[in-house]
């Protein structure tokens, strides 16, 4: 089977389902279903406003009903939940069906919609629309809609916001239509807007501008750090470079002056030196001379 097929199959069952339990569960006040399947089975949760009549005595119809839908509907092992339903005015499927009794009891189409309308928006819903069509007045068919609040015709969001309910009057005039939609108060609306009240407004702008006053104050901070660091290096810098200046003027204090270019005043110096020292060394070697002649000779000299 290929998916297309499969996927149209898999809807198909599920619309049986529905059209199944609703005749069955009739005097339960069934409220819809929800199948999902599991590792271990086939899982139905099915909400009703009486789940004592769903459950039966001990037991007795919802053994029936898993059996039934195993046979007719071929669910594998299926498990069956009941639910509650808090609120029937906003279960779409449990309006549409006190719509079609109200219709079938003989109330007016026009005040039967505008009674489930009512009792849907007080309860606190979004919006609701009510569509009845049929034989309403004479001979030809036609289309009544009484609508209210908010409500989606298109798109994803009708699928996952809005709930829909079908069921049908039989009336000695013919049979009629009855279609029911309700966005629940929870609903999360994609294009919904809320408008801003002055004071929410000065409020916004007073956390604005406490947060630029404080955004200022980080950054005054960061550059007075910043400055003092810099003015604590250009003062390192600038003493050091006096010490050095000391240091090289108390140099040039202890070095002598020097006349003339400084190497040959150096070299002149050094050659003086050196020929006082021979002198020296001539005048002590003929002292020495003369301290070893004897007497004689000196006077043999004179």
């Amino acid at each position: 089977m290929g998916v297309e097929r499969k996927f149209v199959s898999e809807g198909l069952r599920r619309a049986q389902t529905n059209e199944f339990l609703l005749k069955s569960l009739e005097k339960a006040e069934y409220g819809g279903v929800d199948i999902n399947r599991t590792p271990m089975g086939t899982q139905l949760t099915i909400f009703a406003g009486k789940p004592g009549i769903v459950i039966g005595k001990s037991g007795k119809v919802v053994r029936k009903l898993t059996s039934d839908l195993e046979s007719t509907f071929k669910f594998d092992n299926p498990q069956i939940d009941v639910q509650q339903v808090s609120k029937p005015e906003l279960n779409a499927q449990m309006m549409a069906s006190s719509l079609s009794n109200l219709l079938e009891r003989g109330w007016h189409f026009r005040k039967a919609g505008y009674n489930i309308l009512g009792r849907v928006m007080r309860s606190g819903a979004l919006g609701c629309e009510v569509i009845i069509s049929g034989k309403l007045t004479g001979t030809r068919s036609r289309t009544a809609k009484f609508l209210d609040g908010y409500i989606k015709h298109s798109g994803k969001c009708t699928e996952d916001l809005v709930q829909k309910g079908f069921s049908v009057a039989k009336r000695k005039s013919g049979v009629l239509g009855v279609k029911v939609l309700v966005v629940s108060p929870d609903a999360e609306i994609a294009d919904d807007f809320h408008i801003i009240k002055r004071e929410e407004e000065e409020a916004q702008v007073t956390e604005e501008v406490q947060k630029d006053i404080s955004d200022k104050k980080e950054d005054d901070v960061v550059a007075k750090e910043i400055t003092e660091k810099v003015t604590e290096s250009e003062k390192t810098e600038e003493t050091k470079e006096v010490e050095e200046a000391k240091e090289a003027g108390k140099a040039a204090e202890s070095e002598p002056v020097v006349e003339g270019d400084g190497a040959e005043a150096i070299e002149s110096e050094k050659v003086t030196e050196n020929e006082e020292d021979v002198k020296t060394e001539e005048v002590s070697e003929e002292a020495v001379k003369n301290e070893e002649k004897p007497t004689s000779e000196l006077g043999e000299e004179k």
